[in-house]
């Protein structure tokens, strides 16, 4: 599952990361480069009011930026000053934390102006543009009063027009894929602007001139973002303008994976990797369904294929799921279950005063193919409640497809889910990651790193003795994890090889064994995003090899729960960052 993680984030007071007190670099130095630390966010926060609410920054809430020309110019000098006065600083000067801080400014400041003036996902991307998703977060949040939100969100709102004009504008040319994205979510961001907010402002303090303007503001912006859906309907993809491939090739894929995932490995070496572990998986896989296949398929005679073996006996365990309407309570139930394993195995600490919750996705987020993700709070904003998002299942899918889609999310994967997304996955790194003194580590969190904890979470709890080591849920673990390594696989062969549907639809249920509705929903998001789903296996990949470097070296010494804890007080920083740090 995506991880959609908004990091909301409230000013406190820079300071280094522990491994400073250790450091023999100059005080002065270090106490300059926080200075200039602090100045870059707070520079950034104005530029990027957006950004700033994301991440729980909330001085500048009232503002909406329009995405024109002149805001990129300003982005431009933005970046091009900040690179100038990194480059001031000596890297063997600052601490070991800010060292790391230093090259993750570093990448980011690099990553910004070549997603800028070479990738431009400005100019082919529609669903960039929403203004209907900041307005839901104002609104759904707690820290201000009701009132001065709403007053926010006023002002936004007053600036919509304009918003969507400029965004029209900028498009050129876009994919038919973005395309449609970007008309569903606005249509969602549509709906944040009706019996939602008019219930808010009547129940408000507001003036009545003040919620006047609010709704006829309101109403304004439902007409842009009306305007807008109906540009991309008919203006777009109706008269044929958008004809750019989804795909961006070998050279950008190598670039952006290099900026995002911030890896010791080169795509190319990730593919290799992720090939070899497919091998791995699938005899592991064989092993156990060989072990299952009396207590499931008794008395049928064992399939030559080895494939067809594994899918057999999957499809027996994948019978057991929740019912249609029960998705959502099945997911509830389960956090306090792997809250107490966590606590009873030592596997680390927990904070029981951050609350989880589990709640429906927003419309304005839905459409992107990820079915569960997490809204977190982040060091700004740490009182605020994560978000564990579930997509239920659309009423107008017919039987058969809602059947595939719950025997994909059957009782032993929906464990594995809920490992991943909040415990100890998703939820608890990023509660870890609030801690972290070091602001940098969380404002531009590594996905890789975010991505492959939640994965390495997985079978920190199988190797803990999570479901009494059962064959079955092993065996589905195996699959689980056998489609973090074929996301890679696909990922790659997608946006740099020309794969089509059909070519990955039959990799992932052959050799993935997942059902067809969940392959076709992995197109779908792999044609809206590149990377990303790299990520997983990536971050997997060099976890893994870091735990077991350090249990090598540590012998019986090793402990489990330091380990984890360890890697997880540095912040959301890349591994290879991350492990420099922990040697």
């Amino acid at each position: 599952m995506k991880l959609r993680y908004l990091l909301l984030l409230a000013w406190l007071p820079a300071c280094t990361d522990p491994a400073t007190t250790a450091s023999t670099a100059a005080p002065a130095a270090d106490a300059r480069f926080d200075h200039f630390k602090n100045q870059l966010l707070l520079e950034l926060w104005r530029l990027e009011p957006d950004f700033a609410l994301s991440q729980g920054f909330h001085k500048y809430d009232s503002l909406l930026v329009i995405p024109d020309a002149g805001q990129r110019e300003r982005e431009a000098a933005f970046v091009a000053a900040k690179q100038h006065s990194l480059a001031g600083f000596g890297l063997d000067s600052l601490s070991a934390g800010n060292q790391t801080d230093y090259r993750i400014l570093q990448n980011e400041l690099t990553a910004r102006r070549w997603r800028a003036d070479t990738l431009r996902e400005w100019q082919w991307n529609p669903a960039a543009y929403n203004v209907g998703a900041t307005v839901g977060e104002l609104l759904n949040g707690r820290h201000h009063p009701l009132a001065r939100r709403l007053r926010n969100i006023s002002d936004r709102l007053a600036l919509a027009p304009a918003y969507y004009a400029a965004a029209r504008a900028n498009l050129d040319n876009p994919t038919p894929e973005h395309t449609q994205l970007g008309i569903e979510q606005n249509k969602g961001g549509f709906d944040v602007l009706g019996a939602g907010l008019r219930d808010s402002v009547q129940s408000s303090s507001l003036t009545r001139a003040e919620q006047a303007r609010l709704m006829e503001r309101a109403g304004a912006a439902r007409a842009a973002i009306e305007g807008y859906v109906e540009f991309l309907r008919r203006g777009v993809l109706a008269a044929g303008r958008a004809r750019r491939s989804f795909r961006i090739g070998q050279a950008l894929f190598d670039r952006k994976f290099a900026l995002e995932i911030q890896s010791g490995y080169s795509a190319g070496q990730v593919l290799a990797l992720a090939q070899q572990h497919k091998r791995d998986l699938l005899l592991d896989m064989s092993q156990r369904a060989r072990r299952l296949w009396p207590r499931y398929r008794a008395g049928q005679p064992l399939p030559a294929d080895t494939l067809v073996l594994i899918r057999q006996v999957i499809d027996k365990l994948t019978l057991k799921h929740p019912l249609r309407t029960g998705f959502v309570a099945a997911i509830k139930a389960q956090i306090p279950v792997l809250s107490r394993f966590v606590d009873a195995h030592q596997l680390l600490t927990q904070d029981p005063g951050k609350p989880l919750v589990v709640r429906e996705t927003p419309l304005y987020m839905r459409g992107s193919g990820a079915g569960a993700s997490v809204s977190a709070p982040g060091p700004y904003d740490k009182s605020a409640d994560t978000f564990y998002n579930v997509e239920p299942l659309p009423a107008d899918w017919p039987a058969a497809r809602a059947e595939s889609y719950l025997r994909e999310y059957n009782d032993y994967t929906l464990q594995i889910l809920n490992i991943h997304e909040a415990i100890p996955g998703h939820y608890t790194q990023l509660v870890y990651a609030n801690r972290s003194p070091s602001l940098v580590k969380s404002v531009f969190g590594n996905g890789a790193m975010v991505e492959g904890w939640a994965v390495f979470s997985e079978k920190v709890m199988l190797d803990a003795g999570y479901g009494n080591n059962s064959d079955e849920l092993w065996l589905l673990w195996d699959k689980w994890n056998l489609r973090s390594t074929l996301n890679a696989i696909a990922d790659q062969r997608i946006q740099t090889q020309g794969a089509r549907e059909a070519d990955i639809v039959a990799l992932l249920t052959r050799e993935g064994f997942q059902e067809e509705a969940e392959a076709r929903g992995k197109w779908h998001r792999a044609t809206l995003s590149q990377v990303q789903l790299s990520s997983y296996f990536t971050g997997y990949t060099e976890i893994t090899a870091l735990r077991d470097e350090i249990r090598r070296r540590e012998g019986a010494k090793f402990s489990v729960k330091k380990f984890n804890e360890q890697f997880l007080s540095y912040g959301s920083a890349p591994v290879p960052y991350i492990a420099r740090l922990m040697r």
